[in-house]
């Protein structure tokens, strides 16, 4: 991929995805695929007057050694220098970079338990630092290709050629086009006008339907709202957090959730794959899974703590979007979820309740919004799926025909 491409992308997710601020600190998490692009990425966040930049590398198969050969106590062990570490990013406010590029697979065989049990065990350590942090920082989410990854989107390619068909498909759908800037305030601005529809509908709860079985009534929170696109930090800035997106999303009243959802694409958790999936939701929570594989790890995710079994997000997305259309499976949520509508299981957003920043993150949650240390989407939508707004002057308004939008 020419390099004059890839600075014009880097530009995209620093200035336009993070929309780093003279004097802040950034943080970078990447893995070990594409040293050269990051450091066109840490070089463009300096360009922004960026304060300090830190690198933070990630590589699966050392991930699974630690897994294998350190204790479960071990392993959930938050060290008090981590803590002051996690007190510096309370009072800095870092902004966060998250370039994705790991192996579908690549923690396949890992003990799901361990990890799980040392997860539980940090967690409670971790979240109050987390719950202070809640929507001050800007963050963004984007990929760069990886091998492994390349290989299992374009099987049939040598790598070199998989890996450059990938960056083609990520550039692509994350609108890297001769001025992605103005691409994509003309795409949030369509996001946003539909939000604004969505929101002027009061709806009061989400009914799906689908030909594979999907039948399933949601609740939403009357002073919940629908968000889309780039959002504004409690501290002002402008920010989109996902690169790409394709979403207008709410979070759902934890507690009101009835009927049977049927997965329409492969959930990558943790580095291992659950296809072929179903959920079966009474009063809010997830009584029944099943899948075809990955089973146990879907088990497994969903008895992470009492709100990983509720729902934290209900999510639209047409059919008629870029990443549905390019007819690719990317292996990847980023990209998957902004190619059909999904739900996730856990945390609910605090900032998708009206006036959130007058409110502490104790009261939105009071209101309904789910709290949980995981935060899952998975697919759900098709070409045959419907969903009606329920409204509450108890109008049945169309907002999903055929897996597109109903206005």
């Amino acid at each position: 991929m020419k390099k004059t491409v890839l600075r014009e992308y880097a530009k995209l997710i620093v200035r336009c995805g993070a929309n780093i601020q003279k004097g802040q600190e950034v943080l970078i998490f990447a893995g070990l695929d594409q040293p050269e692009f990051v450091q066109m990425v840490v070089e463009e966040a300096y360009k922004c007057k960026a304060k300090e930049v830190t690198v933070k590398w990630n590589y699966q198969p050392l991930q699974k050694l630690h897994v294998r050969y350190q204790s479960v106590k071990t392993l959930g062990e938050v060290k008090e220098w981590q803590k002051a570490q996690q007190e510096h990013y309370c009072e800095a406010i870092p902004v966060r970079i998250f370039l994705d590029s790991d192996d579908p697979d690549g923690l396949k065989g890992v003990n799901m338990e361990k990890f799980a049990k040392a997860r539980q065990l940090s967690y409670p350590i971790l979240k109050p630092y987390i719950d202070r942090r809640e929507n001050k920082d800007q963050w963004c989410i984007a990929a760069v290709p990886g091998a492994a990854w390349a290989k299992k989107v374009f099987p049939g390619m040598r790598t070199s050629a998989a890996m450059e068909k990938l960056w083609e498909a990520i550039l692509t759908t994350s609108r890297v086009t001769e001025d992605p800037i103005a691409a994509w305030k003309e795409h949030n601005d369509d996001l946003h006008k539909r939000c604004a529809y969505l929101n002027s509908l009061h709806i009061r709860s989400l009914h799906y339907t689908a030909e594979n079985g999907t039948d399933l009534t949601v609740g939403m929170i009357p002073e919940g709202e629908w968000k889309g696109g780039g959002d504004t930090s409690l501290q002002g800035i402008f920010f989109n957090p996902n690169i790409p997106t394709e979403e207008c999303f709410i979070s759902p009243k934890k507690g009101e959730a009835e009927g049977i959802v049927y997965s329409t694409k492969p959930l990558s958790y943790q580095g291992q794959l659950i296809e072929n999936f179903s959920v079966r939701f009474e009063n809010g929570k997830a009584v029944e899974v099943k899948a075809e594989k990955g089973e146990e790890l879907l088990k497994t995710m969903v008895s992470m703590d009492e709100g990983a079994a509720y729902l934290g997000e209900c999510a639209l997305v047409p059919q008629k979007s870029p990443i549905c259309e390019s007819g690719i499976l990317f292996y990847n949520t980023l990209f998957d979820e902004n190619a059909a509508c999904h739900l996730a299981l856990g945390m609910g957003f605090a900032d998708t309740i009206q006036n959130f920043q007058e409110k502490s993150l104790e009261e939105c949650r009071s209101l309904g919004i789910n709290d949980s240390m995981i935060h899952e989407d998975f697919m759900i939508g098709c070409d045959t799926m419907n969903i009606d707004g329920i409204c509450e002057d108890g109008r049945v308004v169309p907002i999903f025909r055929n897996g597109n939008w109903a206005f």
